[in-house]
């Protein structure tokens, strides 16, 4: 016998298979987060104003669960206790760059298709893969919905953004027609092949297969379309440069701001008069980011870069200078592992609107 449900159905019973599973590997015990109290009330009539079914939100909450964990991994990410050296040594094996090439290899027409329709190369699309996630391989052990209500509820600082995350991760969850307490991702609540918080999941993820479904928890093909949309959408410049290298003192001059996440407002004259030089041509004018890596050198050498507009756009996706360099670099590696030309890395001779 044939049974049929309604989609609706088949969410409440998504739903309870995940709530029956999650409490047979885990235990079950009482609800850490209240939906009939306090902020956890305001945050299910808030989500419920949208449109998501009132009782499938507090089901949702009455299994989320308090994760002190969660609350200690927020102080201890790398880009708050490393340096240059250190970060970039995470990601630049040679494993990593070898992998990067045989997923562009595997998934080719959607990368090709993504560079075409946003601008972005391939080489950056595959490097945010592997640095958040190895492409696809590691996305994440936490359930989302755990760690963004201990963020959104407990968080000393910043539990109003939380609990926006929180709000945009149920109603993905309703509208994709998925149990939230199946999905895992980071610590920190983030998803996926990509990593998108459920903010830039609901704003930035594309269908990119035309399977009609928005998915990058699985789907490595709508992860490249969404990545390159999100550059896109932050105003990717295609074929400019990311960086130029430059060089300067042994120290760091005063009255210049160093690896700022914020867009370039430091004009090269300024750095050239604090005796920081590029080969690159670059007019005094030209407002730039400037970079200084602490090298792994017993004489603490530093090496100084200009990040450009595309640097900018890279630290969008993660406010760190190190997380933008690694991304930068990684993506480097890749494409000269592929025999790939791609002086828009550095563009060291001239910016793309100076060339014939």
């Amino acid at each position: 016998m044939t049974v049929t449900m309604s989609r609706h159905g088949r969410r409440w019973l998504g739903l309870a298979l995940g709530g029956l599973l999650a409490g047979l590997s885990a235990g079950v015990s009482a609800a850490d987060f209240d939906p009939g109290q306090g902020k956890v009330r305001a945050l299910v009539d808030e989500v419920a104003e949208r449109g998501v079914d009132r009782g499938w939100l507090e089901q949702a909450m009455g299994r989320a669960e308090f994760r002190q964990e969660v609350l200690d991994a927020m102080s201890g990410a790398a880009e708050h206790r490393l340096v240059w050296h250190d970060y970039r040594d995470i990601f630049l094996g040679e494993e990593r760059i070898q992998q990067g090439v045989d997923f562009i290899d595997a998934h080719r027409e959607a990368f090709e298709r993504a560079e075409a329709e946003y601008g972005v190369p391939p080489e950056i699309v595959a490097a945010i893969l592997g640095v958040e996630t190895r492409y696809g391989r590691i996305t994440g052990d936490h359930r989302v919905l755990d760690s963004l209500s201990t963020l959104a509820f407990n968080h000393p600082r910043r539990g109003d953004f939380f609990r926006g995350e929180l709000a945009a991760f149920l109603e993905i969850a309703y509208r994709q027609e998925v149990a939230p307490e199946s999905i895992e991702g980071s610590y920190a609540g983030a998803m996926g092949y990509p990593q998108f918080i459920p903010t830039s999941y609901r704003a930035y993820a594309v269908d990119f297969d035309d399977d009609g479904h928005r998915n990058l928890w699985t789907d490595p093909v709508d992860a490249i379309g969404s990545i390159a949309n999100y550059f896109a959408e932050h105003r990717w410049q295609p074929g400019a440069p990311i960086y130029h290298e430059a060089e300067g003192p042994s120290a760091l001059p005063d009255g210049i701001t160093f690896n700022a996440a914020r867009p370039p407002s430091t004009t090269v004259g300024e750095l050239a008069a604090a005796g920081i030089d590029s080969e690159a041509g670059l007019a005094a004018d030209t407002e730039v980011v400037p970079l200084a890596l602490e090298l792994e050198l017993e004489d603490g050498s530093l090496r100084y870069r200009f990040g450009r507009d595309n640097f900018y756009v890279i630290t969008r996706y993660n406010h760190s200078y190190l997380y933008a360099m690694a991304v930068t670099e990684l993506a480097e590696a890749i494409a000269e592992a592929e025999g790939r030309q791609a002086d828009w890395f550095t563009a060291t001779a001239a910016d793309p609107e100076e060339r014939p």
